[in-house]
């Protein structure tokens, strides 16, 4: 395996577990009714631990496997003297010492009370979002238009993780819909969500529209370049993410009182949702390394 290739594979391991911990932990701590979300945040214990684990091991990785990419190959990336050079020089070293630092805190958080580990995660998972931005395209700027696209890129991510890391726990309540007990709560519950993710969708269509001026200097037109052509295909995933969260939100969320079928459809959207956003990580990941 070349270095490129680990470093592709490392970073889907950590966008997908860290825009799950931050999507997840903060819509269970902001919008979902206590009880109900103590529930929930229970039933993906396993999940959550998979993840923290997953964010820890690639972010271990991730230092020999830049020093590999920076150096001439392997033998640099597993030298100290490199990785140490890496560590102290560079931006990216910068950027993973931050990484590295919540990554830490983030599995000393699994220890936590429930309630309170909700909100702790969220927090440090955000914190590792944002980490993202000291890295990357962003870097090709100077001055004050480095600053803006560092930021539109902390926005871009939290947005997007807010939407697609919250699915599975949606997909969770959808289960308690036609619950006595817990009913009432899982529908308030969606309806908190469809809400915010209006905000959500706004900001990821916003913000991406800018990174993409940005970095291309307009549409990703030119599928020659294959940075432009993943790209494209990552905003049309996005699209029919968007296209599909739309007919769930006027379509079926309106209809899941009076109808099992809306309910079991509304599920299978969101099963469907989680897939394709898999996709778009993967693509980021992947494109990422790319010159635009």
């Amino acid at each position: 395996m070349t270095p490129d290739t680990a470093f592709i594979l490392c970073r889907f391991a950590f966008d997908g577990t860290a825009l799950f911990l931050w999507g997840s932990a903060a819509y269970l701590w902001l919008l979902v009714p206590k009880g109900l979300s103590g529930c929930i945040w229970a039933k993906l214990g396993v999940a959550r631990f998979a993840a923290v684990a997953l964010a820890v091991i690639s972010t271990t990785a991730l230092l020999p496997v830049r020093s590999a990419m920076l150096g001439n190959g392997w033998a640099d990336g597993l030298d100290t003297d490199t990785m140490i050079s890496v560590l102290t020089g560079t931006s990216i070293g910068t950027a993973w010492a931050w990484q590295a630092m919540f990554a830490v805190v983030l599995l000393a958080v699994t220890w936590m009370p429930s309630r309170r580990q909700m909100a702790v995660t969220a927090i440090v998972s955000a914190l590792l979002l944002c980490g993202l931005a000291l890295t990357g395209h962003a870097a090709m700027n100077d001055g004050w238009l480095r600053v803006l696209h560092r930021a539109n890129d902390m926005v871009h991510v939290l947005a997007g993780g807010a939407w697609i890391g919250a699915l599975a726990p949606v997909a969770l309540v959808l289960c308690r819909l036609r619950d006595h007990r817990a009913g009432t709560d899982a529908r308030m519950a969606l309806i908190r969500f469809s809400s915010a993710g209006h905000v959500a969708v706004a900001l990821v269509i916003l913000s991406g529209l800018a990174n993409s001026l940005l970095i291309t200097g307009g549409l990703p037109l030119d599928w020659s370049v294959p940075y432009q052509r993943l790209l494209a295909l990552k905003i049309g995933l996005v699209v029919i993410m968007v296209l599909m969260a739309v007919f769930n939100r006027y379509g079926l969320v309106p209809r899941i009182g009076r109808s099992r079928l809306a309910a079991k459809a509304l599920a299978a959207g969101t099963i469907a949702e989680i897939a394709i956003a898999i996709g778009v990580v993967a693509l980021v990941a992947w494109f990422g390394t790319l010159e635009p």
